[in-house]
């Protein structure tokens, strides 16, 4: 983990175009429990309060602070579409794109994010953990 310039340590993770097709193609079960053990992720139980992850997707940025209890602090993404952030939401884990879902992460490259509301996020393309409480002003510098 490197730390930024303003002192909080962060964990940068995106997909390369490789890993990317090996995510697209974990269709059948035993595919996909080869590819979870493979994955770089971001574990929930990793996550102290007040760290915040930050989400990019094909299609939107999410900002989540984990505020305890399994429960988040979402802002971005569909959550600023329905001027509904930040909303405090659980998070059910990542899936592949169909209904296996891994529960025990918030997020990783090449997977989907769902939310506790039933939101499925487009393909996660990078991953930002930025710890000790500051909310992240910059994004994949």
């Amino acid at each position: 983990m490197a730390a930024s310039s303003s002192g909080v340590a962060v964990l940068s993770t995106s997909i390369s175009d490789d890993r990317l097709n090996t995510a697209v193609a974990a269709r059948t079960l035993g595919a996909i429990v080869d590819h979870s053990q493979q994955l770089e992720t971001v574990h929930k139980g990793d996550l102290h309060h007040g760290d915040w992850v930050v989400v990019l997707t094909k299609n939107s940025t999410y900002s989540i602070c984990f505020v305890g209890e399994d429960l988040y602090a979402v802002s971005g993404g569909w959550f600023d579409r329905q001027s509904a952030a930040p909303l405090t939401v659980a998070v059910n884990g990542c899936t592949w794109g169909g209904s296996a879902i891994k529960s025990d992460i918030l997020a990783a490259p090449g997977l989907f994010l769902e939310f506790g509301n039933r939101v499925r996020t487009t393909r996660i393309q990078r991953v930002q953990v930025h710890r000790g409480g500051l909310r992240p002003h910059h994004f994949f510098n």
